[in-house]
């Protein structure tokens, strides 16, 4: 075949790394966008952020979507080479045009002011909690304990896990430690003695049935029903964790009332002694978006306390104002970087804000209501009302909270899949699982409602529901099956 050259005339979107970059963005949680901008901060002069903004920042709950943020699209020239971004104030030296924001003034897109004469308040940080380590490491140097064994024992609290539990045998960590230690089994023995004498009670159990009985062995000897629940748990543990309350009964040879005393014994028992000394900090959710009721309709709006506030660094402003030399290039590039991640930011916001306030317009029921309200909702009707992919839908509504009336929630749990009725309708899964939760808090904990039952209760309201689907709504609620939830 005889090689031709053609010509062909198309167009084409190409992403640009700012598009990218606003991307990238959107699909960030408030806490990932912090830290983002944060980096950015460090590594950009230009950018400033104030942390200590007061209380005459911008109000984003009376600000129209237009005038939070330039539309992406008119920032888009689409020819025959393809897409490329319309430039943002090349020349840092033109007059700003009447309708750009001022990017070099402390009333600039993210207004914020500052109160020189106020006192900076230092948060006083509380002194960490002692680790389960140290604290089994303070009580064992002051023990008389022989020194030899109290390495032992300090190897040994080096092999608990997190909940006080010692994993590993004994023997396989014999194998494990150098011979000239002349480490044997009988030594580790003796020191785990040494360890499961310490506090807290249960420290160093190898198993459930060990910890629970070395607590009940640390309860004073006058303690009621002491005796009986350390025969339950050494023999008739299995019992009890499957509530096979008549078999207990007749191998203790006890009545209800005995029964039940010696259950409130052992489940006042910590099955995880090693959790008080967890290091571990709780994270809090920051909403991005806040509904309230205004004039008797709800309304959704952007949290202040979410929105970074970022400007122009006047001093390096300055500076490129004043240079005209080839010195003044990078300072110019970051500029340009600098405006381009303001904007980016008042679109990620824009795009939150937009999509919140139609879930709310679909969802009014369950702000009045609650959760047996829900109606059923996916993102491609999102997507249809607002002109967006469902992508970007799918984007926004990711790690993205909203604080409400009835508590806050993730953007994504407005959404679900839908059960069809007798009668042609449907009803969404998150009313499913909320009428669940209700018929179970509800029920004769004696005799409570099997998931056969509860599919013909839903039944009987027209909601056609199977069993297997009333099994995998209530695991996902995390409430046990019907043998695990019956008492006496």
């Amino acid at each position: 075949m005889k090689p031709t050259l053609q010509f062909k005339l198309s167009q084409h979107l190409t992403l640009t790394p700012q598009l990218q970059h606003s991307i990238r963005l959107l699909q960030l949680s408030t806490v990932e966008l912090n830290q983002e901008i944060e980096r950015i901060v460090q590594e950009n002069p230009l950018l400033e952020l104030d942390d200590n903004a007061g209380n005459d920042a911008i109000d984003y709950r009376n600000t129209s979507l237009d005038s939070l943020a330039e539309p992406l699209a008119d920032l888009i020239e689409i020819s025959d080479d393809g897409a490329k971004l319309l430039p943002i104030e090349d020349d840092p030296y033109e007059k700003k045009a009447a309708d750009e924001p001022d990017w070099f003034s402390d009333d600039g897109p993210f207004r914020h002011t500052r109160d020189d004469d106020d006192e900076r308040d230092f948060p006083q940080q509380a002194a960490e909690p002692p680790s389960l380590r140290e604290h089994l490491n303070s009580q064992l140097s002051l023990s008389q304990v022989p020194e030899r064994d109290r390495k032992i024992v300090g190897l040994l609290i080096d092999s608990l896990n997190d909940d006080g539990y010692l994993v590993q045998d004994l023997e396989e960590l014999v194998d494990l430690l150098p011979p000239e230690l002349a480490i044997d089994i009988d030594d580790l023995h003796i020191a785990l003695e040494y360890l499961q004498h310490l506090d807290p009670p249960g420290v160093g159990a190898r198993n459930l049935r060990e910890c629970l009985v070395m607590q009940l062995h640390a309860l004073p000897e006058c303690t009621p029903y002491r005796d009986q629940a350390l025969q339950l748990v050494n023999n008739h543990l299995d019992s009890l964790a499957s509530r096979d309350f008549c078999t207990i009964k007749k191998l203790l040879h006890c009545d209800d009332e005995c029964l039940r005393s010696i259950q409130h014994t052992i489940t006042r028992l910590n099955p995880r002694p090693g959790t008080a000394f967890s290091s571990a900090v709780a994270r809090y959710i920051i909403p991005d978006v806040i509904v309230t009721r205004v004039s008797g309709a709800w309304v959704a709006s952007l949290n202040p306390e979410a929105m970074p506030r970022l400007k122009i660094n006047r001093l390096y402003a300055d500076i490129l104002k004043r240079c005209h030399d080839d010195s003044a290039r990078r300072l110019s590039s970051q500029l340009h970087e600098a405006k381009w991640l303001i904007k980016n930011v008042h679109q990620r916001f824009s795009t939150i804000l937009k999509v919140s306030s139609a879930v709310v317009e679909r969802q009014r029921q369950f702000f009045e209501h609650g959760a047996v309200a829900m109606r059923p909702m996916v993102l491609r009707e999102i997507a249809d009302t607002l002109d967006l992919h469902e992508s970007t839908i799918s984007r926004v509504t990711t790690q993205k909270f909203m604080r409400t009336p009835r508590g806050i929630f993730e953007l994504k749990y407005f959404f679900g899949s839908h059960v069809a009725t007798d009668t042609g309708g449907a009803c969404s899964a998150t009313a499913i699982r909320a009428l669940i939760r209700q018929m179970i808090s509800a029920e004769n904990s004696k005799k409570p409602l099997s998931d056969s039952q509860i599919s013909e209760i839903l039944g009987q309201q027209g909601i056609m529901v199977a069993r297997r689907t009333v099994a995998k709504y209530r695991e996902s609620i995390q409430i046990p099956p019907v043998n695990l939830r019956k008492s006496f």
